[in-house]
């Protein structure tokens, strides 16, 4: 178990941990930063911030982080659900909700991008590091099942009789 009160990181001395990237969507400034500075001491990398949909989907496709954190109701003409249906179905990145707002309408929205998680504000920071764990846990699970299905495709292929024969 993770002792939130005296955690100090992900990695203990001499592991080796993957650094993952997470791309922060939040346009609160002072929020943004506080959950920015949360998953630095627990060992991601936060490489930008950014504030709206559109800026989110750039910065998604210019850094391909392992895990975006998207706040539903952003700045611009976009909101968050629509910017993690492009970044999930266009880069295939995993997208986390972070939001302040619950109602069966927008949580009805949010499902159809395919979040791999959903935390409402304000949250613990073990909610966090528990949804970002999962979240990166699954994308990889996926990613590796995708990549047996391919590799049995390909072996049905080479090794199926010809009809010919």
């Amino acid at each position: 178990m993770v002792d939130f009160d005296n955690f100090s990181g992900r990695l203990s001395a001499g592991a080796s941990v993957p650094q993952y990237r997470i791309l922060v969507v939040e346009d609160e400034g002072i929020v943004a930063l506080d959950i920015q500075g949360k998953l630095e001491s627990m060992g991601y990398q936060v490489p930008c911030i950014v504030s709206s949909a559109e800026e989110a989907i750039g910065a998604a496709t210019r850094l391909h982080p392992d895990l975006v954190l998207m706040d539903i109701q952003l700045e611009g003409e976009l909101d968050g659900i629509n910017a993690a249906e492009k970044i999930n179905s266009d880069l295939g990145i995993p997208v986390v909700y972070l939001t302040a707002f619950f109602n069966e309408q927008t949580l009805a929205r949010a499902k159809t991008a395919r979040p791999f998680g959903y935390l409402l504000k304000p949250f613990e920071e073990h909610e966090l590091y528990t949804a970002v764990e999962i979240a990166i846990y699954r994308h990889e699970a996926e990613l590796e099942r995708q990549r047996l299905e391919d590799r049995l495709r390909q072996s049905h292929r080479r090794w199926r009789p010809s009809a010919n024969s």
